[in-house]
């Protein structure tokens, strides 16, 4: 499995190099034990780039508003459980600033790193998101996280649900390693400029809900006729051809897909492979939303 990393290839996060193809702790589904074992597959397969949340994983249900969904809260434990000790190269990306009665304040987020920490079994954070909502200026959050970094907390710090200007905020303030919008082959395409913006700056993109599009939190792969023609086509899962066109954007686009499945997560790794494919990178042309 690791010959299909080596097709998608590497990105650095900082001084922290990972595949491109990572995985997404948020839809490890509701089973701690198959999760535990999901995971330590993962790694088995040379996934070195997990991102999670202390609010993950998530799902939702018919009866869920759009927006809305249900945080079983365990990810953080059940990566410790399965990893730790974790391996040399593992980067654990993790976000803080969402709490169930909305944005956390920047005195707050002390607090929420070292919930993390503890949950991770962690003396410090390789990646930490601020994920921002309803903010004009993220600069007191940001500056906020810049403390924790120079106390040796936080290695590196991304920004998350941003739009430029945010990124031109936080960058005087502190490096920012990466940055994670929502973005897929037909949503969120009003994040193309930042995609281009941080391939400029040498930071790195990385999309979320890139196979559940508008299905959001809903989760599973929305139907899209040229993504399913082309994977019927070719033989492959409507999944892979998302993650592949995500990671044709650029070298510096890091895919998370996440999964309950292990099966799925097989598949997920070897979407590197339709790189190869004439056509892949075209399959977004003109789709914006």
């Amino acid at each position: 499995m690791r010959s299909h990393q080596t097709v998608a290839g590497s990105y650095a996060l900082g001084d922290l190099t990972v595949n491109r193809i990572g995985f997404g702790a948020k839809r490890l589904g509701k089973d701690r034990t198959q999760a535990t074992e999901l995971l330590r597959r993962a790694v088995e397969w040379g996934v070195n780039h997990i991102d999670t949340a202390a609010f993950y994983p998530t799902y939702a249900s018919p009866s869920h508003k759009e927006h809305d969904f249900s945080a079983l809260k365990w990810a953080n434990e059940v990566i410790r459980q399965a990893l730790s000790p974790y391996p040399a190269d593992l980067v654990i990306a993790t976000k803080v600033g969402p709490t169930t009665s909305g944005l956390a304040r920047p005195d707050q987020l002390r607090g929420q790193v070292e919930a993390n920490l503890r949950a991770l079994g962690r003396d410090h954070l390789d990646v930490v998101y601020l994920r921002q909502h309803g903010l004009d200026s993220i600069v007191e959050h940001y500056g906020a996280l810049a403390e924790l970094r120079q106390a040796g907390m936080i290695r590196h710090l991304g920004i998350s649900n941003v739009r430029p200007p945010h990124l031109t905020q936080a960058a005087t303030i502190a490096p920012v390693v990466a940055v994670q919008n929502r973005y897929g082959i037909d949503f969120g395409r009003v994040n193309d400029e930042m995609l281009s913006t941080c391939r400029t700056q040498n930071i790195a993109f990385v999309p979320f809900f890139a196979l559940t599009s508008t299905g959001r939190e809903r989760g599973g792969v929305t139907q899209n006729d040229a993504v399913d023609t082309f994977a019927r086509t070719h033989g492959v899962s409507a999944a892979q051809v998302r993650t592949a066109w995500i990671l044709s954007r650029g070298p510096h686009v890091l895919a998370i897909p996440g999964t309950s499945s292990i099966n799925h997560l097989a598949e997920n790794l070897r979407a590197g492979d339709l790189l190869q494919l004439p056509g892949i990178a075209a399959l977004g042309a003109g789709r914006h939303s």
